[in-house]
Order: structure tokens, then C-alpha cells, then sequence
């Protein structure tokens, strides 16, 4: 039941995401120069003003209290959505609710933050009601794009005071995913690769399409992503179709509902593919290539790795 849940809700946010407002420039708005005050332009076009760094967040998103963690903010988050479950010490931060977008209001209206972070799977319906209730919300857009990502993270530490950190964690991240590069633009050999989501229906399992981080970090890593041949971003494969593009690689997003390479193989058909016949049928992360933060870098090397061993010792 959980499983059906948590992707209804997924699922629920991407088209959320998908219908919000056009592209919206992701380069952060330098800070105000008069006194401690911080203004930001946010992903849904609003200015948002800080009288100083923000010392108290709620965090509404999974991805957004990765970041706040990872730019050096963890101890000024005092609120977060029920699915923020990395790192560790976010367990013991404050359920704020957000199961189906349905959020605790009062909940966090009575933490007193200085500042709200939202995520592009909080549509803007939201922000707005948070507002009405005299918080101060920044609306952190999704990236599209690694950089974009970069982008992000140093927004994220404006807005808390984390500024150097934030710097120092993008150079590092830069550097890692420039090493991952140097390996795989000069290779000719790209694997095929089927990603899966979530087989609750196993004749008609989701996968990742064109225009989502699954895509495009398959790509980056050495890949070629037969999702990205199919229509709409997270989308569904019919198993006849699945045969005929015969991937060499398959891996299982959904290993955290308990799919196993052993069960997958089992499935009628399966047997005829090449990842099957050669055991190549892995368990992966899906966190890695699904919440837009900082662990996109691990979630690229660790695709690495998997698709071209021989190259990443």
C-alpha cells in the first residue's frame, strides 16, 4: 500500500511540476548590499527578501533538505516533509506531513520559521497558501540540468548563511562529474539500458523517459537510455517492446519495493534478454537519479561504474 502511495504521490508531483510556468532563469540574484538583507528572485518569478541569512527553515521537500544539509544548513532546518529521510539526522527533524501534498499548515506555521523552502513538487497553489499565512516562502524550481543543479545549491546557501560552503561543495561536485566525463566522451560503445521505476504491473512498468535526470544521467554516464525513445518522462514500456529493443543492461529503480534481478529474470520473456542471459540485472538507488540534489553526482558515478567496469576501478 505504501509503494502504490508513495508513487501516486511521485507521480502527482511531476505533473505538478510540469504545469508550472515557463523556464525560468535559475541564476541566483545577488544578495542586497545594504546591511545582512538577502533578495532572491525565486523559480516562480517572486521577489523574496530575508532581513538576514535564515536561521530557522522548513524544508518541503526530500531534495531540499538534502541540500540544506549537504551546503553546510542541516542544523537550521527545524521542519520537513515526511518523505525527507537522507541523511540520517533528518529523522529526528520535525514531520511536517506532505503525503499527496496534503501538508500539516498549522504544524508549521506554529515552528516559526524565517524562511519556507520549497520544491518543484509543490505546485504554486501552496506556496500561495503559506503566504496567506505570513511566511516567508522561496520556491526552489527543478533543475533540468546538472548545472542547474549547481545553481541550486548555492541559492540554498544565500539564503542560509552557507554561502562558502556551498561554493567549496560545487567545485568538489564539479571536479567528480568532470572526471566522469573525461572517461566517457571519447568511448564509442554505449550499453543499452533499461531503467525501471516501479512494476506493479509488470506487463506495463514505468520507466524513465526523455527530459528526466534518469535520462540524462544514463547518457552522461556511457549509456543509452531506451526510455528516451518513448513519449512523456515517467512513462511506461509494453514488454513487446522491451524485447525488441533487447537492452544489455537493465536496472532496478524499484529495488527498494523489493524487485531483485532473480525476480525480474523470472518474468515471462525475460529470459530472452541480453542483460538476463549475461547477469547483468542490477539493484539501484532510485534516489540517486530521482531527487535533484547533490547525490545526482553519486547517482552519475555509480552508473558509471555499472556500465563500464572495466573503466571505473
Amino acid at each position: 500500500m505504501y509503494r502504490k502511495l508513495f508513487f501516486a504521490f511521485a507521480l502527482f508531483a511531476l505533473i505538478l511540476t510540469a504545469c508550472t510556468p515557463g523556464k525560468i532563469d535559475l541564476t541566483p540574484t545577488p544578495a542586497a548590499t545594504a546591511g545582512t538583507s538577502i533578495t532572491l528572485t525565486d523559480g516562480l518569478g517572486r521577489t523574496v527578501s530575508l532581513p538576514t541569512a535564515a536561521q530557522h527553515v522548513v524544508s518541503l521537500a526530500p531534495s531540499n533538505t538534502e541540500i540544506l544539509f549537504a551546503v553546510g544548513a542541516g542544523t537550521q532546518v527545524i521542519g520537513r516533509d515526511m518523505f525527507s529521510d537522507y541523511p540520517a539526522e533528518a529523522a529526528s527533524i520535525q514531520d511536517i506531513g506532505g503525503s499527496m501534498g496534503d501538508f500539516n499548515l498549522e504544524a508549521i506555521l506554529s515552528l516559526k520559521p524565517d524562511l519556507v523552502l520549497a520544491g518543484g513538487i509543490n505546485p504554486p497553489e501552496l506556496v500561495a497558501s503559506l503566504e496567506e499565512l505570513g511566511l516567508t516562502v522561496y520556491f526552489l524550481p527543478n533543475p533540468t540540468t546538472l548545472e542547474e543543479m549547481y545553481a541550486n545549491l548555492e541559492t540554498v546557501g544565500t539564503l542560509t548563511g552557507q554561502g562558502s560552503e556551498a561554493a567549496a561543495l560545487v567545485e568538489s561536485l564539479q571536479r567528480r562529474v568532470a572526471a566522469v566525463d573525461a572517461i566517457i566522451m571519447p568511448l564509442n560503445y554505449r550499453p543499452t539500458v533499461y531503467y525501471e521505476i516501479d512494476a506493479t504491473n509488470p506487463s506495463s512498468p514505468y520507466t524513465y523517459g526523455p527530459g528526466t535526470f534518469g535520462d540524462l544521467l544514463i547518457q552522461r554516464a556511457g549509456g543509452f537510455n531506451i526510455g528516451s525513445q518513448l513519449e512523456g518522462q515517467w512513462t511506461t514500456i509494453s514488454l513487446e517492446q522491451l524485447v525488441t529493443d533487447n537492452p544489455s543492461i537493465v536496472l532496478l529503480g524499484d529495488a527498494i519495493w523489493g524487485e531483485t534481478p532473480e525476480k525480474f529474470s523470472a518474468r515471462p520473456g525475460m529470459d530472452a534478454l541480453d542483460a538476463v542471459k549475461n547477469n547483468r540485472v542490477f539493484p539501484f538507488d532510485d534516489n540517486l537519479v530521482s531527487r535533484p540534489g547533490p547525490r545526482l553526482v553519486d547517482g552519475l558515478e555509480a552508473l558509471a561504474k555499472l556500465l563500464h567496469p572495466d573503466l571505473f576501478k
